[in-house]
């Protein structure tokens, strides 16, 4: 496959509201495939592995950073991922705890695999076609490592989901304090990146679930809802002001836009 070179990262920047949408996505993951679950597994599979794949296509093959394209690939990564973290437990029914050594194992393969390759992991190299493949490969391993941790501590270890969301609120802000003190910034990314998968399922779980499971029981069909009108509304912001591109970012979206706004 071709190497093509990008202007800017293909990424957005990170910033408070890069954190919220991310989050957002892990928990419409979780409680969207348990509710497409509900209705029809053919109907799960076709919109979990259907929508991944053309998600991921048109956002590999564009050639700039668009905060629609680049968000819903993530939230088709969301429902996937929770698919093939669930897989596992399903069909051979080992324990969660299983499941998140074998994606860990994955996980760090993976990025010892594209740090040996281009030399560095950080999100904000991502300038070349082959770099972003990592990337993507990478965050799908995150959402299937952070599915299978959510679900070691609530079920297996038998915390529950409230539990499960102060363990992993406290867990998530670790990384910021210890990049603070002077952990690397790609290691803290990273790190981070893995831990808001299981904080917002352990949201979504709680809200959706019954009270027989652990939850409120505002089901899982409603939870779902919510979070896509929230989603939609936190990236069509980023859409219309463009606050998560840097300097460059916004310069190169100001020049296509003087080329054909419709491509923007």
């Amino acid at each position: 496959m071709r190497n093509r070179d990008f202007p800017v990262p293909k990424v957005p920047a990170v910033f408070a509201l890069f954190w919220v949408v991310k989050t957002l996505t892990t928990g419409i993951g979780e409680t969207g495939a348990d509710f497409l679950g509900t209705l029809s597994i053919p109907l799960a599979a076709l919109v979990g592995v259907g929508g991944f794949a053309l998600a991921l296509w048109l956002q590999l093959r564009s050639e700039a950073y668009h905060p629609v394209r680049y968000w819903l690939t993530v939230l088709s990564v969301a429902l996937f991922g929770t698919m093939i973290a669930d897989g596992p437990h399903v069909a051979l029914g080992t324990p969660y705890w299983v499941d998140s050594i074998v994606y860990l194992v994955l996980l760090v393969a993976v990025l010892a695999w594209w740090k040996r390759s281009e030399g560095t992991i950080s999100v904000h190299s991502i300038t070349t076609g082959r770099r972003e493949r990592f990337y993507w490969g990478v965050v799908l391993l995150t959402f299937g490592l952070g599915t299978a941790l959510g679900d070691a501590t609530a079920i297996n270890a038998g915390l529950g989901f409230a539990w499960s969301i102060a363990l992993f609120g406290v867990l998530i802000l670790v990384p910021l304090g210890l990049w603070r003190l002077g952990l690397d910034a790609t290691v803290a990314f990273w790190s981070a990146y893995v831990l808001t998968r299981p904080l917002g399922a352990s949201v979504a779980d709680y809200l959706g679930s019954s009270h027989a499971h652990g939850g409120i029981g505002c089901g899982t069909g409603p939870v779902t809802a919510l979070g896509l009108v929230l989603f939609a509304s936190l990236v069509g912001y980023l859409w219309w002001t463009h606050a998560d591109e840097d300097a460059a970012g916004r310069t190169v979206t100001a020049r296509h836009q003087e080329l054909d706004p419709a491509e923007v």
